[in-house]
């Protein structure tokens, strides 16, 4: 009975450990950026967009594991690019996590542009 008993608490216990740590890493809050550069720090990996529709402003942050595409608005041709594609004044839509600070580590950054090649 007590080897039972034991067994139990040690799958509780596994169990528990599992959700905590899963609870943890749920900490980082799903997120989506879009608008245009307003100021860019390729140095510290970072830049800041402006909303498209309100004045509200988020910082994106990026590292080598960040996805970079580039679209024509209509058109289902998704390019690879580089971080050195995008500059200020370019309409981004960013895709990542949030954290603690509300700044949004991007996984993926689409360049979004205007007009479809003739």
């Amino acid at each position: 009975m007590s080897k039972k008993f034991v067994a139990l608490l040690f799958v509780v216990a596994f169990v528990f450990s599992l959700s905590a740590t899963s609870f943890a890493q749920g900490k980082a809050k799903p997120g989506r950026v879009e608008g245009k550069i307003i100021r860019s720090d390729k140095d510290k990996s970072n830049f800041t967009v402006r909303g498209l529709t309100t004045p509200n402003e988020w910082t994106v942050t990026y590292d080598a594991s960040t996805k970079w595409t580039s679209q024509y608005h209509g058109d289902k041709t998704v390019n690879a690019i580089t971080a050195s594609d995008v500059k200020d004044g370019d309409r981004v839509i960013c895709l990542g996590t949030y954290d603690d600070k509300m700044i949004l580590h991007a996984a993926t950054i689409s360049k979004r542009l205007s007009h479809s090649p003739q």
